[in-house]
């Protein structure tokens, strides 16, 4: 059985620069790129991404930073697009999630096409809807005999717990590799990963 590598959120949005930034998360990008060029133990490598048209109170002027956000990762956007220092080289798919919702999860994502290039300075494009039925993570995880699944990105506490949460539950054998992972808050973040480790992922 395969082993994936789940890549959760690394959106320039979310990085230095980005409208919700989070600490660190331009050196996360990079980091991340060196862990898939010195890993060969992974069949897959997948990213999701924020894709928000109209996720309702997720936006707000006034954003409680807990349900509630600036707006960030509009799809098509430049926001949206993975940073730069994230090498997409051996990526194998593109999950979209949140584009009517909050959608915190990967697991709440759908394939992208194919032939959209999502990184870094590139200009937004057409967002069309694919002809085929939609796939989701779990989907395409499971048509590729994926049992294993590591899971790195951002931000810790809220769209990599989830993602891993919903992973575990949906029964993969879940790993979050603590140094390949960027919170909002420490706190918050360590209080998630505690949180993972109970429900049975790995944390290491």
């Amino acid at each position: 059985m395969a082993k994936a590598l789940i890549i959760v959120d690394v959106q320039n949005d979310f990085c230095e620069g980005g409208s919700l930034a989070v600490s660190g998360g331009a050196d996360l990008a990079a980091e991340i790129s060196e862990l898939i060029a010195a890993t060969v133990d992974f069949d897959f490598i997948v990213a999701t991404q924020d894709w928000h048209v109209d996720p309702g109170s997720h936006f707000s002027d006034t954003p409680d930073f807990l349900t509630s956000w600036p707006v960030h990762c509009v799809a098509g956007s430049k926001g949206a697009a993975l940073h730069r220092n994230l090498d997409t080289e051996d990526i194998d798919a593109y999950f979209r999630k949140g584009k009517f919702d909050a959608a915190y999860s990967g697991f709440d994502g759908l394939l992208a096409p194919e032939d959209e290039v999502v990184v870094g300075e590139r200009e937004a494009y057409d967002d069309a809807e694919p002809d085929d039925a939609p796939v989701s993570l779990d989907d395409w995880l499971r048509e590729n005999d994926v049992e294993d699944v590591v899971v790195v990105g951002i931000a810790t506490d809220h769209c990599v717990r989830a993602t891993a949460l919903d992973a575990i539950n949906a029964g993969y054998n879940t790993t979050v590799l603590r140094d390949y992972v960027a919170g909002v808050d420490d706190q918050s973040s360590d209080e998630a990963l505690e949180e993972l480790a109970d429900a049975g992922v790995e944390v290491k």
